[in-house]
């Protein structure tokens, strides 16, 4: 029997809990994607969703550039691009 380690992954919807701001769902993000990294989590995925208030991940590429100036070996990355939402020439 061979010792094989899982690449684990987090999936982050960005959510903003009632009462608070974009903000404050950026820098909880930030949180979890440094504690993922800190306990050895391979990736860690953004997902794109637009017009819920609840949500603070539309724009996943802006998350993911905020992220990866404060981590370091995280794979980071869009569980879903919704193209109709950007230009083509992006």
């Amino acid at each position: 029997m061979t010792d094989k380690t899982i690449a684990f992954s987090l999936l982050d919807l960005a959510p903003i809990p009632e009462g608070s701001s974009a903000r404050e769902a950026f820098s909880h993000s930030l949180d979890l994607a440094r504690l993922a990294e800190k306990r050895g989590y391979h990736r860690y995925w953004l997902a794109e969703h637009h017009n819920m208030t609840g949500i603070a991940s539309a724009a996943t590429s802006v998350l993911i550039g905020y992220l990866a100036a404060n981590t370091t070996t995280l794979h980071l990355g869009s569980g879903g691009v919704m193209l109709p939402n950007h230009s083509p020439l992006v």
